[in-house]
């Protein structure tokens, strides 16, 4: 199949600040002048923060690793992984459609994308918010027939349901991502037939459909904020940037940050909740735990102090993630839009 680039392309392309770090990290873990293995993990971190793989982002790449622009092309246009052409604004859905899944009904989803999204692979909705496209099998074969939505799988799907979660993302909503059935994992259909000790007292939830709902929000495009960046084995390219130091070993001696409990409300003010999912870093399953705690405002976030903070990043388990996303000065800034 002949792969060409799009031929509407934007103008420039620049890595966010922290998918630049990022970049620069994954360069130093090969030797000097063969940083050129890096086109491949480059490439993709650029797709995942544009959504698809323009020129400017493949030359780009080629620049920092001192390559030929043709040499990073013929690696972008080999592999079908990457997009060359631009995908929805909300979510690319890729459908299995191996044997497995092809069995189970994929045709039936591809019929679902056909209908809601457009009539061709690869194709932008009327409105740009979605594409679709059929892949090869994804190793989700025991809950077929299944797809890849954003960073996560929706597995054990029927058209209707593929339906509903295109409506759901379309009205700025995530769904929950995993088994769509009641499955909790990938056990029998008909339930454990082993093992079946461990049913009492787990999450509702697996391990990590769990994560991404914690996350909220597994079809952002990724910046590079979501982790923190840890490059273990290296300096960060340019020499003069030490790597993040390894983990202190767990028994080491650490000290808990002060905390103080902000001030809550027993019930949204007067006009109702804000949006809270407004914040960057807050889905409709955090949101929902803020509102448990008695924050429905922009200004209540907006007013904690660190000490505050420390105490909601404690309860919540965020481990940092409230500082790293600054809910704080978000919200400040929505609470002044208001």
């Amino acid at each position: 199949m002949l792969r060409r680039l799009h031929p509407e392309q934007p103008e420039s392309f620049a890595f966010t600040p922290a998918n630049q770090a990022w970049a620069e990290a994954q360069i130093t873990k090969y030797p000097e002048g063969r940083q050129a293995s890096a086109i491949i993990p480059l490439l993709w971190r650029a797709q995942e923060q544009e959504g698809w793989l323009t020129r400017p982002a493949i030359e780009h790449v080629a620049d920092m690793l001192d390559m030929a622009h043709i040499r990073a092309l013929e690696v972008a246009t080999f592999y079908f992984m990457f997009q060359l052409q631009p995908v929805g604004a909300v979510a690319h859905i890729q459908i299995c459609g191996t044997t497995s899944c092809m069995i189970c009904g994929a045709e039936d989803l591809v019929a679902v994308c056909k209908e809601k999204i457009a009539a061709n692979a690869h194709q932008l909705s009327a409105d740009g918010k979605f594409s679709w496209e059929e892949v090869e099998c994804l190793g989700a074969c025991a809950n077929a027939p299944m797809a890849q939505i954003g960073k996560d799988y929706y597995e054990d799907l029927t058209a209707e349901k593929l339906a509903w979660l295109l409506d759901e993302m379309a009205a700025g909503r995530v769904p929950t991502p995993g088994p769509q059935n009641g499955r909790y994992a990938s056990e029998p259909a008909s339930g454990l037939t082993s093992l079946t000790e461990h049913e009492a007292g787990r999450d509702a939830l697996n391990a990590s459909a769990r994560l991404a709902t914690d996350i909220g929000d597994t079809i952002k495009r990724i910046d590079g904020t979501e982790l923190p960046l840890l490059a273990p084995w290296g300096k960060q390219s340019g020499g003069d940037r030490p790597a993040a130091p390894a983990p202190a070993p767990a028994a080491a001696p650490q000290t808990a940050p002060a905390e103080e409990a902000p001030e809550t409300l027993g019930a949204p003010r007067d006009g109702g909740a804000d949006d809270l999912k407004r914040i960057s870093g807050v889905g409709p399953k955090l949101e929902g735990l803020l509102n448990e705690m008695g924050f429905y405002h922009f200004d209540q976030i907006a007013a904690w102090t660190p000490e505050q903070v420390a105490w909601v990043d404690n309860r919540l388990n965020f481990k940092g993630r409230i500082e790293r996303d600054d809910w704080v000065a978000q919200a400040r800034a929505l609470a002044e839009e208001s």
